[in-house]
């Protein structure tokens, strides 16, 4: 079956070799109708391809690129609650929550690639197939939890308390070789955390001095022993926040 998916993806040249192997392993066993089934698009930067309330329609896999989640009903303003850069199915929750349509609007961060599943080919394959069924069950747990603990911690934090949060979280999902560059822009920064760009700069002034974050340009990084600051600095113990 993997020869078979190899030939069924026409993009494989531009697509990073550990993403394939996540191919792999994802349509491990899965019938030949559903990658007959396959469309491979790609997407430019900023695109949205998910509307929240429309119907749910097709099922999305990012193969390259990363990918937004944002809410534009809090107060006029775009908050961006979820970043994706591993392969997940957008659309697969509302599947297994038999939600008729999408829960949230989808867009690109980068330019993508993906592939695009019509629902029915993939709701027949969750309705086939156990091992499939259990690990999306699985994801979208991990989704809600990971979703409640964010809201939770977020609804009792303030300025540099969300920004050293979101760090923690993504240090956490990125780091590679103990380091994490984070390329999101001061805008893009205010959106992750529900924050003004204001406080966004006023926080990463402070983590800087306070040696935090290493600045890399307009950018920064952060390492090992910066993320271990940052994750006391939003544990629940009591601290100095000097």
């Amino acid at each position: 079956m993997s020869d078979y998916l190899y030939n069924a993806i026409s993009v494989l040249g531009e697509i990073e070799h550990e993403k394939y192997e996540e191919l792999k392993a994802y349509f491990a066993g899965a019938p030949r109708w559903l990658i007959d089934s396959f469309q491979i698009i790609k997407m430019e930067k900023d695109y949205t391809f998910i509307r929240e309330n429309e119907p749910v329609k097709y099922i999305y896999l990012i193969i390259k690129g990363i990918i937004r989640a944002a809410d534009y009903r809090i107060y006029g303003i775009v908050y961006d609650f979820m970043r994706v850069n591993t392969l997940e199915a957008m659309g697969g929750m509302e599947l297994v929550l038999d939600l008729p349509v999408y829960n949230a609007t989808i867009e690109t961060v980068t330019p993508c690639i993906a592939i695009k599943i019509p629902k029915h080919s993939y709701e027949k394959w969750l309705n086939t197939d156990i091992n499939a069924l259990k690990r999306e069950a699985k994801t979208v747990g991990r989704y809600l939890l990971e979703t409640d603990r964010k809201s939770r911690a977020y609804l009792f934090l303030q300025g540099a308390d969300r920004l050293a949060l979101y760090l923690v979280d993504t240090y956490k999902k990125n780091e590679k070789d103990g380091r994490f560059f984070v390329n999101s822009s001061r805008a893009e920064l205010s959106e992750m955390t529900g924050l003004c760009v204001r406080t966004v700069n006023r926080a990463v002034k402070k983590f800087h001095e306070n040696g935090w974050i290493t600045k890399e340009g307009n950018k920064f990084s952060i390492n090992k022993e910066q993320y271990m600051n940052c994750l006391l600095y939003t544990s629940p113990s009591p601290r100095d926040r000097g």
